[in-house]
Parts: structure tokens; sequence; C-alpha cells
């Protein structure tokens, strides 16, 4: 095979695979259609890598070994066609650092709630003395961390788009939290192709890898009929005890696989709202299989203190509570962060819409929502979703006018949340970016 690799995106995920890349003595080119960020220019430069960016030429794949796709790019590219055309292997960022280590991958990927469960584990590695790293959808790539560290434990988290670009990539410990709609403009609105790329984590297990799922999600459940995972199964469950390998009884989360048993009450979690024990079992269930000691799950689970972005406490401002949840990018995400507000909500919300179905939180949102802020550049579906359901609707154009609006519209005991239910590509540069200034918007306030 040749030793040239194209990578296609300029990113954190395409620069780590050439970081990566360029230390196994590969020949590397990259291209990006869009602009790459100077901090990524300059790496790429410091490391000889040639490359260019508002175009992919079709010439620099002559004499390609293999193509290695950054998420952002789809299977249906183009160019990506046309690689194939020619016998050129395409892969994901994922695929080609997996081939350089060989530590213990646990994969974690769902609609909602990868990063928290992620986070999590990769809490209880860390307390319980192991040497973990944590890449992925979350952080730095998964390429350059290999590059930069091996690790005895890799805790990975994955999106669909990552997934989709896997060929022999495969977790001893696989996770899938939930799925549900989610990124529908790049599957043709077909829930099947996206649960497809979902379950992808699961193709190369065997019967030594053990795959951890929700027995409460339908969608989930209805796929696993359909497939044939060799892996070991083990589920869990707020709703039902029997086969179940974390479930609740009598208020009490039991964690119970053939390596230990752990109990505890519902109000030792650290982590509130029904979403966040469903995080906690997973969470629990991958620890126990690592052979976490359960005295380090069990106050792991405990001292946990959640994540950037996530149903993150910002400041009280006159009685009324700011919570940031910029992380919601899809509708579900907001169900679960609406769902566990207890007072009446201030709620702003908008952005790149992936073919939302906002009919999900119209109940919810006539129950708790005294007045929503639509921040995007067009807010039609949300207006037109929402102008009968809640008592006032506004629109912002940016975060400062909506932060400023959402403290007016408020009274004494709500709550202000930032969770959009969509993409953040309007109006930031990404979710991080979203939440930070809706946190600095609410300190100037």
């Amino acid at each position: 095979m040749s030793r040239r690799i194209v990578i296609l995106g300029g990113g954190e995920s395409g620069t780590g695979a050439a970081v990566l890349a360029c230390r196994k003595g590969f020949d590397v080119f990259v291209s990006d259609s869009g602009t790459i960020k100077p901090p990524y220019r300059k790496e790429l430069e410091d490391l000889g890598v040639e490359w260019e960016e508002g175009r992919h030429s079709e010439e620099i794949i002559a004499g390609a070994g293999e193509l290695i796709i950054s998420p952002g790019i789809p299977l249906s590219s183009p160019f990506v066609i046309s690689a194939r055309k020619r016998g050129i292997p395409v892969i994901s960022e994922i695929e080609f650092a997996s081939r350089y280590t060989e530590a213990v991958k646990v994969g974690i990927t769902g609609s909602n709630g990868k990063t928290t469960t992620a986070s999590l584990l990769y809490h209880m590695l860390h307390k319980g003395g192991m040497k973990a790293g944590l890449a992925g959808n979350i952080g730095k790539s998964f390429a350059r961390m290999v590059a930069e560290q091996d690790h005895e434990v890799w805790v990975i988290e994955l999106s669909s788009f990552q997934l989709e670009g896997i060929t022999c990539f495969r977790p001893d410990i696989a996770v899938i939290l939930n799925i549900t709609p989610d990124h529908m403009d790049r599957y043709d609105n077909d829930l099947g192709r996206y649960a497809g790329a979902k379950f992808m984590i699961t193709e190369n297990q065997d019967r030594e890898d053990a795959f951890v799922w929700c027995s409460d999600d339908a969608v989930t459940a209805g796929e696993i009929t359909r497939r044939n995972i060799v892996a070991k199964k083990y589920s869990f469950s707020i709703d039902k005890k029997e086969g179940q390998s974390a479930f609740i009884e009598n208020g009490r989360l039991i964690i119970s696989t053939p390596n230990n048993t752990i109990e505890m009450t519902l109000e030792e979690l650290s982590l509130k709202g029904r979403h966040n024990i469903y995080n906690s079992m997973a969470a629990g269930i991958a620890g126990q299989l690592l052979r976490i000691r359960k005295e380090v799950i069990r106050d792991s689970l405990s001292d946990f203190q959640g994540i950037e972005h996530r149903l993150e406490p910002v400041l009280k401002v006159h009685g009324i509570d700011f919570v940031n949840d910029s992380k919601a990018t899809n509708v579900n995400s907001t169900w679960y962060a609406l769902e566990s507000m207890t007072r009446k909500v201030v709620w702003i919300a908008g952005g790149i819409d992936k073919g939302n179905d906002y009919s999900q939180l119209t109940g919810l949102a006539g129950d708790k929502v005294r007045a929503l802020i639509c921040l995007g550049r067009d807010n039609t579906r949300l207006l037109d979703t929402f102008r009968d359901v809640v008592p006032t609707v506004v629109e912002a154009a940016s975060m400062e006018e909506a932060v400023r609006s959402a403290y007016y519209l408020a009274k004494n005991g709500d709550t202000v949340l930032l969770s959009p239910a969509c993409a953040s590509f309007d109006l930031f540069d990404n979710f991080e970016d979203r939440g930070r200034q809706f946190k600095s918007c609410v300190k100037n306030l």
C-alpha cells in the first residue's frame, strides 16, 4: 500500500490524524473545503504537512494509499465516492488511531449522555489509579491522544459520524445509551440509517467483548432484535428489574455483574434526573467490567461534578437561576433538561435545525415555560410550534440580547435555561462557544 495518506478536514480530527500519521512515517496531505483555523494551520506547517483549503482538489488523491475523513465529511460526499471508485480505502480518524494502541477500549455512543457518561467513567478510572485517556468526540481527537501518549484504557466518546467510517475498530466494551432522532438532515430523515450508524460500534465485537445498552430505549431494543450481536450483553433499566445488570429497587440503584454488586441510594448520586440515572448505570456497569473496585465506583458516582455546558449552574441573579445546557443540541436532550426543572422556566432555544420535531416538547413547555427566547438566524419552526403553547415568545439576534431579554422576562424564583435543541453553527463556533458566551453575558448583567 502507498505510504501517502490524504486527510479530508483540517479541524481537530483531521489535524490529530495528521499528527499521528506523521509520527508513523506517512506522507500526509490535508484538504479542507472550508477554512483551516490558524492554530491548526500552524501545526500542519510545523509538521511539514502540505495542505489546501477552500476546496477538495481531485488530483490530490492520485497515489493515495488511504483517505481519512473527518466526522463532518459524509460518505455520500462526491470526493469520497470518487476515491472509492478508484479503489482507495476510506476510513475514519477513529479507525486509523485504533491501529496504534493495544489498550483496552471503551466506546460510548448515543444521542444523549455520551459526554457525561464518558467523563464519569474516566473519573472512576482516574480515581481508581488506572492510566486512562479520554478522547474522541470530547476534547482532543483520539488520533492526537494516541500520538501523544498511550494508556491502559481509552474511554472514547463516539458520534454516529465517527462510526460511519470504521472497518476494523473493535471496542472491548461498547455502550449505546439511547437512540433518538438527531442529525436527521445527514440521514435523509431516516431514523433507521442513523441507528445503523450507531450500531457500527458493535460490528467487530466478538464473544469476549461486552455490549452495554439501555433496555428502556425502544429504538435500541428494536435494533437488537434485528442484529446478530455476539458480544456479552449487559442491559440497564429504570422501569424493570428482571434480566438487568443495573436497575432500581426501593429507591436504591443496584449494579450487578459477574464481577460484583453495588448498591446505593438514588439520593447518593451526584448527578440528578432520570437521564443521569441512566448515565450512572452505564458508567457503573462499564466500571465493574473494567474491575474498578466497587468502593471507587460508589464514591465516583457520589462525587462526580458533572461537565461544562450540561445543566451547568452559572449564577443566581436577584433570585433568578441561570443554567447553561448549551450541549443540548437535539430535542431529546432538551426534553430531559426541561423535565428536570422544578421551577418556572424562561427558555433560550434555537440554532441550526437538524430536522427537529419540536412537538415532543410542547407538553413540557406548556407546563413549565413562562417565556421562550428564540436565538438563531431562522426561528420559523420554533415560532410556529410554540407561539400558541408558551405565553411569551420573542426572538434575539445575539446571546447578549437573549440573556438580557430572559432576565427581564423572568421572575424571582424562576430559572433561565439555555437548552437550544439545535446545533450552534449559525451564530457561534460550536456549542462550547455558545455556552461560554452565555456565561459571560450572565456575569455581565
